[in-house]
């Protein structure tokens, strides 16, 4: 690999052949400001937003570093007058259609976060009407009023995940970025990953939970937990935000699973945990309340049917009902264990074992015919990383 040795303000570097200006600025730890681009597995580079600008020796115009690759001896300069300049130029224009920060979307976006690295505080130029918001899905807000069109979604949608839903319509000022053939997102094709959520710089797209009934955004956080989805087995590695002890929303991160990428569920599935109607303690059915095949019994009505226990009584209670209906087989099975999709791959394995071992029969398969029927029909279970137990 070709190694080149240039300058990044006066500082000796050196960059493969593969690199950009502004991958080599970041390594060396020099801040340049970027909106457009994500440095995320599966992004490239755009260069069309232009907060980027770096000024080289020899050049008459400012190059965007994101896409301009270095060669020998070059002489780059991240903070000349010029190169700041046209970067708080870039800025104040792109602020100039905005909401005002304390009723934006989103106060902590990337996009305010540089703004406040650059000390721009207002625009001077004409605001345009704004774009009417579109609260038609359930899961993510649209408001065209913060969009920069830096494409990022267009990329999100289109090239990671590969569902290209997202697209820009119109021309002149009245382009914008449209949903299918200009649809609301809720009426669209789109299939809820929130790829374009978590990439968007500005809070035009958002998670529902984050917005208020104004449009104004809350997405300050206590702190944030990584984990892994507990979906299924795949593996996928997510970052809780958390404030008040209450998952607010989810993102994806670079795991071998997933590179930042997650499903409708791994990112959007996360209001069971707070819910009310959640149970947290084991219940037993109260002696004398009958099954019914079409029961009546909602969180209003539970404790008339059932009554709390420990996890000790509960336990031993299950495993007294298991041993009497293995007794009662005359030989043949009568008992059949399904796992749930919930399940890493190693807790599926020591599940079918209990059946097959513990319950002596081979009555044993896993919930994904049945929960994950929605999926396309060219994504197999094989394919996202389950398998059928049988």
């Amino acid at each position: 690999m070709t190694k080149i040795n240039f300058l990044i303000n006066d500082k000796k570097v050196v960059a493969t052949n593969s690199e950009t200006i502004w991958e080599v600025a970041k390594r060396s730890d020099i801040e340049i400001p970027h909106l457009c681009y994500l440095s995320e597995p599966g992004y490239r580079a755009d260069g069309n937003c232009r907060a980027c600008m770096v000024e080289i020796e020899g050049e008459r115009f400012l190059a965007a570093s994101c896409i301009r690759k270095p060669s020998e001896g070059m002489k780059v300069f991240t903070s000349s007058d010029r190169a700041k300049k046209s970067r708080k130029l870039v800025f104040e224009l792109l602020l100039t259609h905005q909401p005002k920060k304390n009723e934006s979307h989103d106060p902590t976006s990337n996009f305010w976060n540089w703004l406040d690295k650059t000390e721009v505080k207002e625009s001077i130029f004409l605001k345009k009407n704004p774009i009417k918001e579109d609260s038609s899905h359930p899961s993510m807000a649209v408001n065209l009023d913060a969009c920069i069109q830096c494409n990022l979604c267009v990329r999100a949608c289109r090239e990671v995940q590969v569902n290209d839903v997202i697209g820009m319509g119109y021309r002149g000022e009245n382009s914008k970025i449209v949903f299918d053939f200009d649809d609301p997102m809720g009426d669209s094709s789109c299939v809820a990953c929130g790829e374009c959520v978590q990439a968007c710089p500005t809070g035009a797209l958002m998670p529902a939970t984050l917005v208020n009934e104004k449009g104004v955004g809350e997405s300050n956080v206590d702190k944030k937990v990584k984990s892994v989805c507990p979906y299924c087995g795949v593996g996928c590695q997510i970052e809780y935000n958390v404030k008040d002890n209450n998952i607010k929303y989810v993102n994806g991160i670079d795991g071998p699973a997933n590179k930042n990428r997650l499903c409708v569920k791994g990112r959007f599935g996360f209001d069971y945990v707070s819910n009310p109607e959640r149970l947290t303690k084991p219940l037993i059915r109260i002696k004398g309340k009958n099954k019914d095949l079409h029961p009546s019994i909602d969180f209003s009505n539970l404790h008339e049917y059932f009554r709390e226990a420990s996890w000790d009584e509960a336990l031993d209670y299950a495993a007294k009902g298991f041993l009497e209906i293995k007794k009662k087989r005359n030989g043949k099975s009568n008992l059949a264990g399904f796992g749930s999709a919930k399940c890493s791959n190693e807790e599926a394995y020591l599940f079918q074992k209990l059946i097959r071992t513990g319950f002596n029969t081979n009555n044993v398969d896993h919930c994904t015919p049945v929960s994950y029927t929605h999926l396309r029909a060219h994504e197999t279970p094989e394919q996202l990383g389950w398998r059928v137990l049988g």
